[in-house]
């Protein structure tokens, strides 16, 4: 992934996460494993607040079948950062989310990664069709 194709004004959503002081490592930046959690958190906020995914009782949960992450600059708490989101591809069952972090007020990412969700019947862990109400919150962030 090429940094300058990722910039913030390519992203449809920003979410604000807070650094931690136990996301740096021993070398004084967040730890690569640490974005793939702000990652998770940008989507399933989203997911939750928008869409209204029920991560608790609800019928239908989603699976991270894929995911990858490419670095450009390092970020380190005390950082304020935002993950960009996107939906590159929105299927019937799956959705490949596009992700950015910037650092606050910045316009060129720090990172860029992706991760594919199936969504799945919680009982049977099958893949089912994505909701009505999750698949209209997904469709707002699909970019051509």
């Amino acid at each position: 992934m090429n940094q300058a194709q990722h910039l913030r004004t390519d992203y449809r959503h920003l979410q604000a996460v807070t650094t931690r002081w136990h996301d740096n490592d021993i070398y004084g930046h967040v730890n690569n494993v640490t974005y793939y959690s702000y990652f998770d958190s940008a989507v399933n906020s989203y997911l939750i607040e928008e869409g209204g995914l029920d991560i608790h009782d609800g019928e239908v949960v989603g699976f991270v079948v894929s995911s990858s992450c490419d670095y450009f600059a390092s970020i380190a708490f005390p950082d304020r950062i935002e993950i960009g989101l996107r939906v590159g591809k929105l299927g019937n069952s799956s959705v490949q989310y596009e992700l950015a972090v910037f650092k606050q007020g910045e316009e060129l990412a720090c990172a860029a990664g992706r991760f594919v969700h199936v969504f799945v019947d919680r009982q049977s862990n099958r893949p089912v069709p994505i909701p009505d109400q999750l698949r209209s919150a997904l469709a707002r962030l699909v970019v051509e």
